[in-house]
């Protein structure tokens, strides 16, 4: 076996957490990644990830929250939010970047029809479509529901009430994001913003 998978399997780690507050484990013999600072809990993995799993109780970065709270507080939008992408140099970065940058409006991306009902059954089936409508000609993404990061306690399908809360990884031209939505069930449109995943 080799030293680097005895690190991250058997070897004892830390916890990190960047200044999204998002957490991640990381071999203890090994400096924190740039843009990580050690939290000052280590151990085995079990012992770590059941750490994340108490303190991480809310998989949203921390910039999205702030403005999340502060759009249903009432405050004004943000004046420096990203305009619409329109760049011709570099599509595919581009694209990633404009995306993972802000929050963005999203709809629910459904067919043959718009419908709570047809909502309802994608997230039944654990696969959804957002689209990302700022972008030229929208943006829809699909991805597979991630359970323990999604959030559908506040959603009554029946009342038509309420914001899923929806998470979920995938690859967007040739980058591994995690694209992270709240929509309301009335309107089916929403917000949201990816976030590019670390390199394994």
């Amino acid at each position: 076996m080799s030293e680097e998978y005895t690190d991250w399997q058997d070897g004892d780690l830390k916890v990190v957490v960047n200044h999204e507050e998002q957490y991640s484990i990381w071999p203890l013999n090994r400096e924190a990644p740039k843009g990580w600072r050690e939290v000052g809990v280590q151990g085995k993995k079990d012992e770590c990830l059941a750490y994340i799993k108490e303190v991480w109780t809310d998989m949203r970065p921390l910039s999205l929250r702030k403005i999340m709270d502060e759009r249903r507080a009432g405050a004004e939008p943000l004046e420096d939010q990203p305009q619409e992408w329109e760049s011709e140099e570099d599509p595919r970065d581009d694209l990633v970047t404009f995306l993972s940058t802000g929050v963005h409006p999203v709809e629910a991306g459904l067919r043959p029809e718009r419908t709570i009902k047809e909502f309802k059954d994608a997230i039944e089936r654990g696969y959804v479509h957002v689209k990302f409508t700022d972008t030229r000609g929208g943006t829809e993404l699909g991805f597979r529901i991630k359970e323990d990061a999604s959030d559908l306690s506040r959603v009554d399908f029946e009342q038509k009430k309420g914001v899923a809360h929806l998470v979920g990884d995938l690859t967007l031209n040739y980058v591994r994001v995690r694209c992270v939505a709240d929509i309301d069930v009335e309107t089916l449109a929403g917000e949201g913003l990816l976030e590019v995943l670390a390199e394994a």
